[in-house]
């Protein structure tokens, strides 16, 4: 019995790491079907139906092939930056709540854990592209180092003006605080300069100048090959899902749905058309009460999965507006991507800072739990 709370928070991990990284496989296989579909081709059609089980196939092939280390890296940390950079890319799934109380670390600093975790992934690819004794993977890492550095402050900036609205650094009470106005709409401004810091974040085009191919043949994975190329290619695309969730939150609701509004007309449609109903169609009277009664019939578990499919379906928004910007954008040059970050979108980010609690302090609407302190 000493050791039932170690087991279930095991199962507890294994639940939202398993179903994260089939994401992981299947937004590959949604990118490369998009992409294709964008550029007037197939894509992958061959293995399984339509092509779904072209990841898995991937997988295989990469876990088999034969690994080849340089003779001259340094080979702990050459296998421990993949290691680090897909553990802290998993990490961040600790705290999204997929409901209400649907969250394994229900913490009220949230955002500070996401931000602490999303940077701490930075060092694995800095020790990676170090430890390869090769310039090609030096210049990727460094190139990284410098880009992720700069765009986490527009992140962080970004989301301070989230905090001031909501009041809390708490991600459940960021959501519920939306119920009102999704922050998208306050917000629309900066919504689009934390996308594009979120792009820049995940390394991915049209700012993926780590990983320019034709620089640098594959940034700072040019040595890694196989089982530990793999590890690479799941934290990356598990940092893309962790950061559309991420805007999902912060500026569309997170699970938030108004089910009452829009179930209520079907379901009362279903008792329109129930058949004792249909038959005494003439002394039928229209049961507007019944419209407050369907509620009793909801339990916590269907109000759970609903708000699972909910946020799924709005970080499959934002996953697919990702593909999008990388179908539709050239890259850009490196000192392009740093002067962008530090002479255009920071000083935006920095007169909204200064703007929206003018505007709070105004209106004489700054939440309660901040105006206390």
């Amino acid at each position: 019995m000493l050791y039932l709370p170690t087991v279930i928070s095991v199962i507890e991990v294994i639940i939202v790491v398993v179903p994260a990284l089939l994401v992981v496989a299947f937004v590959t296989v949604a990118e490369r079907k998009t992409m294709a579909s964008m550029q007037r081709r197939l894509g992958p059609n061959a293995v399984g139906w339509y092509g779904l089980l072209q990841a898995f196939a991937d997988a295989l092939k990469l876990l088999l092939k034969e690994y080849v280390s340089p003779t001259q890296a340094n080979l702990i940390l050459f296998f421990l930056g993949p290691i680090i950079t897909l553990i802290f890319s998993l990490l961040g799934y600790a705290v999204i709540p997929y409901g209400p109380g649907l969250t394994i670390l229900d913490y009220n600093l949230g955002i500070l854990y996401v931000l602490a975790v999303s940077s701490l992934s930075t060092y694995g690819i800095l020790l990676a592209g170090w430890s390869a004794n090769s310039k090609y993977a030096f210049l990727g890492s460094l190139r990284s180092t410098a880009q992720l550095i700069s765009y986490e402050l527009i992140l962080s900036s970004a989301i301070l003006l989230v905090v001031l609205l909501a009041g809390s650094l708490d991600i459940l009470v960021i959501i519920e605080a939306q119920k009102a106005i999704w922050y998208i709409v306050p917000l629309f401004p900066i919504f689009i300069i934390f996308f594009i810091g979120s792009i820049a974040e995940t390394n991915r085009a049209p700012f993926d100048l780590a990983e320019a191919e034709s620089e640098l043949v594959s940034g700072f994975m040019t040595e890694h090959s196989a089982v530990i190329f793999v590890f690479f290619f799941l934290a990356e695309y598990a940092s893309i899902v962790l950061i559309c969730i991420l805007n999902t939150i912060l500026f569309l609701g997170g699970y938030l749905f108004d089910f009452n509004f829009y179930l209520a007309p079907f379901i009362y449609l279903l008792q329109f058309i129930n058949f004792d109903a249909w038959l005494s169609i003439k002394n039928y009277k229209l049961d507007y009460e019944f419209l407050h009664r369907y509620e009793n019939y909801y339990n916590p578990l269907i109000e759970g999965i609903l708000c699972s499919i909910v946020i799924g379906f709005k970080s499959c928004i934002m996953i697919f507006t990702f593909i999008w910007a990388r179908a539709s954008f050239p890259r850009i040059r490196f000192d392009q991507l740093m002067s962008f970050c530090w002479t255009i979108l920071l000083p935006i980010v920095i007169a909204f800072i200064i703007l929206v609690p003018c505007i709070l302090y105004s209106f004489e609407i700054i939440p309660s739990n901040i105006s206390l302190l």
